[in-house]
């Protein structure tokens, strides 16, 4: 059985989606050259007006948006409408120079919830569900993106936000947590805190779906969290400038679906900028139609992925993306080759004597690039014969050039030793850039 939040717009046909999106476009795109002095400026210089914008098409005749241009016109210089029309702010957590700073109307957090809405009702939560919220609240849209949808739905709502793990599992048993949503990283920590206090996430508390995001990870890691746990694990996209959290997959564990009516969708070559057809591997870029503070005109998100549009067994004809590779800013470049630290981890969490952690170290020798691999064993892995330790450090090595086509030193380590996060896991460390 499959459960709808908006039955009607989540399984609209085809062509009626291709027409909504199509009278949105034109419409925000007109919304935007009226309202957003950058949009009319980047508009003009790209020779293209709103009356161009005719049919789906079209699209590509407009000019793409970056995150620097979020940072460049720092604080409100991308809104749309005038501040007393803003009902809250987020910000990025900008790292290097100016933070990013989204606005929202009231419709904007009505849309946001909407979409998470329909998001969590396709995994089955809904009323009589307690959902832990363990992403970071305030600034940061994780927390209270995933508290304004799951409240929408009728759930209960555990707002622990992150750290303070054993309290967390003492708070999922007495509460009756069936659900959490934090990141993949942190809730194999809560599983392996919760192993040394005795407590089974299984067998001791009602824990049944996990809804993990905020960064990447493989289906290798879902199997092992799925196997160890006996929850299951479902992936939730979103981005600070879109909305934080917007999408998860459904039941079916086949794709991230995201709404047609709200959002158009679109993959590209992230070198010429041309779109690429369904299936194949490109960067991710978004066009927001249902969103009014700071709407966003084909935005280059930076992740790469790729789309599905047939319809799936749930019965939703909206789009899939496929998991997430990671994102073009992410990737190590190794001697020439192009690595990504997801590639590394669906390599690792195949191999049962490794644990759930690691740890990728770039460095330079001279004139050449070496990267080095730190990897957790179990501790049912880990032996005090240096012979099996080679062994096992040789076979690893060799499953990685099979998969990265780079040679990668790899240091065994005894479980623990890689500092734990409580938000996004620090799985690179790359020292030429020191």
């Amino acid at each position: 059985m499959f459960d709808y939040w908006n039955p009607q717009i989540e399984r609209m046909p085809r062509e009626d989606l291709a027409k909504l999106q199509e009278d949105r476009l034109k419409s925000m795109v007109h919304y935007v050259y009226d309202h957003s002095p950058f949009y009319k400026e980047r508009f003009k210089e790209a020779g293209v007006e709103p009356s161009d914008i005719k049919v789906l098409g079209d699209l590509a005749k407009l000019p793409f948006t970056y995150k620097v241009d979020l940072r460049n016109t720092y604080p409100t210089g991308m809104f749309s409408l005038p501040r007393n029309r803003i009902v809250r702010y987020h910000v990025s957590s900008g790292t290097t120079g100016k933070p990013t700073v989204v606005g929202y109307t009231k419709d904007d957090i009505e849309m946001w919830s909407d979409s998470l809405a329909r998001a969590l009702t396709s995994i089955g939560l809904g009323r009589g569900d307690v959902i832990q919220v363990g992403y970071g609240y305030g600034l940061f849209t994780g927390g209270l993106g995933l508290h304004y949808g799951a409240e929408k739905i009728g759930a209960t709502v555990l707002p622990t936000g992150t750290g303070n793990t054993e309290r967390q599992i003492m708070l999922m048993q007495d509460l009756g947590s069936t659900a959490i949503a934090c990141t993949p990283s942190y809730f194999l920590h809560i599983a392996e805190v919760a192993e040394r206090m005795g407590v089974s996430i299984r067998d001791d508390t009602s824990l049944k779906v996990g809804v993990f995001g905020a960064e990447p990870w493989s289906d290798e890691t879902r199997r092992r969290i799925e196997e160890a746990t006996g929850i299951k694990a479902y992936d939730i996209f979103g981005t600070s400038e879109m909305s934080g959290p917007l999408f998860t997959e459904c039941r079916e564990q086949s794709g991230i679906h995201v709404w047609s009516d709200l959002f158009l969708i679109e993959v590209i070559d992230p070198k010429t900028g041309e779109q690429l057809p369904d299936g194949e591997t490109g960067e991710l870029v978004i066009t927001t139609l249902s969103k009014w503070a700071i709407p966003l005109i084909r935005y280059r998100i930076g992740d790469l992925t790729k789309i599905d549009s047939e319809p799936c067994a749930c019965g939703r004809t909206h789009p899939r993306l496929m998991r997430i590779l990671g994102r073009t800013d992410d990737m190590i470049v190794i001697r020439g080759i192009n690595v990504f630290p997801s590639q590394v981890e669906s390599v690792l969490m195949t191999i049962p004597e490794v644990g759930d952690h690691y740890q990728i170290i770039v460095d330079r020798k001279g004139p050449l690039d070496i990267m080095k691999v730190m990897v957790e064993v179990t501790e049912t892995g880990f032996s005090d014969k240096i012979a099996d330790l080679m062994s096992l450090s040789k076979r690893i090595s060799k499953e990685l050039k099979g998969v990265l086509n780079v040679v990668a030193d790899v240091e065994l380590v005894e479980p623990g030793t890689i500092p734990r996060s409580e938000g996004k896991a620090v799985r690179v460390i790359d020292k030429r850039k020191v």
